[in-house]
């Protein structure tokens, strides 16, 4: 083979392996364009899609049920699941509906309509004093408590605030008591061969630890702080009651037992039978009811559940939970 053809054929070879060359890099950049593109859509379409949900969710998308009042109505209240910090039955949120609520010149009444086991005794605290003191300033403006399926510990200490309450004949009132709940793993400790090591600056720091045994003395002391809170509810109860409640034949009230509606009025835990509708209609002479409670958005859910606590987590894994109405 001459050098000519030699140097004819290394220079094809070339040709060829740059036009392939080429090929991969012009294939590379369209690529390389095409994830762009799709990144710029996408994220084009999550600006969107948080636009849309802010949109929708925000309280600004839409009015109140209680935007548009009559001149003359009931204001319906609700207390539904548990009462917490942070939960639609909160006393911030209670108490903002409640002051609303009295403010209004067409309200003829409200009514508290209850759905709850309970919950803080210091957010049921707050939420009968509020009762109170609005009372007191609107003598003309009647509360009522109404409990749908349970008024129970925590939910009947706010409704013993109320002027009346009222309830249907099979729901559950009552339990007029205190708890607070952990677990002991000392025994499972011992089994696993694993030892507590904790280190505090105060003798009691460390006081109820799952995993360590309990103490007479601390076990007592606890003891007395939820009697305590359990004497503050009987003393509220009492006072929100009075002569109706039939404590003195019947002293198991406060034993934490629950009773249905129609054992509640032989009691004196409430008034009389009925729903909403029937304290609106009947009792408060304004038919038509108008809600003031507090609508939280899904939005709303959404960013409380993304911010809970680590804390707050923990103490629910490990079983802790502080005194509790319910």
């Amino acid at each position: 083979m001459s050098d000519e053809w030699k140097a004819e054929e290394s220079r094809v070879g070339d040709d060829k392996s740059w036009k392939l060359l080429e090929k991969a890099v012009l294939a590379g950049v369209q690529e390389q364009r095409r994830a762009r593109r799709w990144g710029i859509f996408f994220k084009l379409l999550t600006f969107l899609y948080l636009f849309v949900a802010l949109a929708l969710f925000s309280p600004l998308s839409g009015l109140s049920k209680s935007a548009s009042r009559s001149a003359s109505h009931t204001a319906l209240i609700e207390v539904k699941g548990m009462i917490a910090d942070d939960e639609p039955a909160s006393a911030d949120n209670v108490v903002g509906a409640l002051r609303k609520a009295f403010e209004d010149a067409g309200t003829k009444g409200i009514v508290l309509r209850i759905n709850s086991p309970g919950g803080s005794p210091v957010q049921s605290g707050y939420i009968y004093d509020e009762i109170k003191r609005l009372r007191a300033e609107h003598p003309d403006i009647k509360v009522y408590a109404v409990i749908s399926d349970l008024g129970a510990s925590g939910a009947y200490y706010i409704a013993s605030a109320a002027d009346q309450i009222y309830a249907d004949k099979a729901s559950l009132v009552g339990s007029i008591g205190v708890t607070a709940a952990t677990f002991g793993f000392v025994g499972t400790m011992e089994k696993l061969g694993v030892d507590r090591r904790v280190y505090t600056s105060g003798e009691h720091k460390a006081f109820l630890d799952p995993f360590q045994p309990q103490k007479a003395d601390e076990t007592a002391f606890w003891q007395n702080v939820l009697d305590t809170t359990h004497k503050q509810f009987i003393d509220s109860v009492k006072k929100g009651r009075g002569d109706r409640l039939k404590d003195k034949d019947h002293p198991e009230l406060f034993s934490g037992l629950i009773w249905s509606g129609e054992q509640a009025l032989q009691l004196g835990l409430i008034d009389g039978l009925g729903s909403s509708s029937y304290v609106a209609r009947e009792v408060i002479k304004e038919k038509e009811l108008v809600d003031y409670t507090v609508q939280e958005t899904p939005f709303d859910r959404f960013a409380k559940k993304l911010g809970a606590s680590v804390a707050e987590r923990l103490a629910l894994w490990m079983g802790w939970q502080g005194p509790a109405l319910r």
